[in-house]
């Protein structure tokens, strides 16, 4: 807390950060059934949050590309312009009854969230290297805010105005611009150690081909797409056991909170034990989680498994970040980060679309197993990388 509130850069980020997630959050919740009532046939009704992840996997190589020649402040503007302009064509979307109208709003929501993915990254770049995990971690708890305050601001938007959600995307549009006055006061480049530099030309295979990178690449992307799977798995599983909605909001929220919550805890575990011990630890959680689901379909152990589940996530995005900055020079940051970000955003798109099928085909204990050999690939790939930093040594 120190950390951010004596560092206007990650301060700023934090906010920005909170911001984006409650713009995320607002939309998530909202665009399946706005997308039920404007859908030509209700087979697309999910077609565009599809639509948005899509233009989310579009945009990060570009936006990378963007900060790494022009500076962090540049893309992180034009992100935040793509969440104004994306709320307002969603919102008049429903004046007009237009489904296309929905879908290109929520592409340009999806560049949004492509740039607030690098907020992290930026507060890395604007600390000394022993409070590089702190301030990756301050970023990523400004999702706190979100947890608490977005579904009540979402619930009170709706009926702003007399179309029905049209306000709830005009508060996106809102908190977006927001966003944009937040972020314009970051400093010339978004970060005190990085300026803007021709980008590398190196191969995501060559950075592959790094064991940190690859360690770091494998952790937030295993992290990212078992906590989506699940996450998008637990409300289908609640409802077969004739749980209600208001049941299933609450485990969510839990969840969020347990996603973001922890990170003021994580960043300063990073920086005194290391990136690969707080990946393990965060691995370890994912086991847990699914330990507790396997014991019972209370609403007590959805709870518990749901809020384990984001510590987990937390710990192995706050480690996994961090530990990428460590196996990439400054001029190679742009293809390193767009290669995590890339990774977590395709793994999460897969993931969303298996997780309503594997519960129809397998069942929600089949989710919990299938989630083991993955977080066990992660927890051995540590281990060997620190077997191989020993031996250098």
């Amino acid at each position: 807390m120190h950390l951010l509130f004596r560092n206007s850069q990650v301060f700023r980020l934090f906010m920005a950060q909170a911001l984006f997630w409650s713009c995320s959050m607002t939309g998530i919740i909202l665009t399946s059934i706005v997308g039920l009532r404007l859908a030509p046939f209700p087979s697309l009704a999910s077609l565009p949050l599809a639509v948005l992840m899509l233009g989310g996997l579009l945009a990060l190589q570009p936006i990378a590309w963007l900060m790494q020649r022009h500076g962090r402040k540049v893309g992180f503007l034009f992100g935040a312009l793509a969440g104004v302009l994306g709320g307002l064509v969603s919102a008049l979307s429903l004046w007009l009854d237009s489904f296309t109208l929905l879908c290109l709003g929520s592409l340009l929501i999806g560049g949004y969230q492509a740039s607030a993915m690098y907020y992290r990254f930026a507060a890395m770049e604007a600390v000394s290297e022993a409070f590089k995990g702190r301030a990756t971690a301050c970023v990523i708890g400004g999702g706190v805010i979100a947890a608490l305050v977005a579904p009540s601001l979402g619930n009170a938007a709706r009926g702003l105005i007399d179309t029905p959600f049209a306000g709830a995307y005009l508060l996106i549009a809102a908190l977006a611009a927001v966003g944009v006055a937040v972020l314009s006061g970051l400093s010339t480049y978004g970060a005190t150690s990085a300026s803007p530099s021709a980008p590398s030309r190196v191969s995501w295979r060559e950075l592959l081909s790094r064991p940190t990178v690859r360690a770091a690449v494998l952790t937030t992307a295993a992290g990212h797409g078992l906590m989506i799977l699940v996450m998008n798995a637990t409300p289908l599983a609640m409802h077969g056991e004739g749980m209600d909605l208001q049941a299933s909001g609450q485990v969510i929220q839990w969840h969020m909170l347990g996603m973001f919550l922890p990170a003021f805890v994580a960043g300063p575990l990073v920086d005194r034990l290391g990136s690969r011990m707080v990946a393990c630890v965060g691995s370890g959680l994912l086991v847990v989680s699914a330990v507790v689901a396997l014991l019972g379909v209370s609403h007590w152990h959805f709870m518990i498994s749901s809020c384990l589940l984001g510590i987990g996530w937390n710990l192995m995005l706050v480690a996994g970040s961090a530990q990428l900055g460590q196996g990439h020079a400054v001029d190679e940051r742009a293809r390193a980060q767009g290669l995590m970000e890339l990774s977590n955003g395709s793994v999460a798109a897969v993931m969303s679309f298996a997780s309503g099928a594997l519960i129809a085909q397998a069942g929600w204990a089949a989710v919990n197993i299938g989630l083991l050999p993955i977080v066990t690939l992660v927890v051995l790939v540590q281990m060997s990388l620190g077997y191989r930093q020993r031996q250098t040594a």
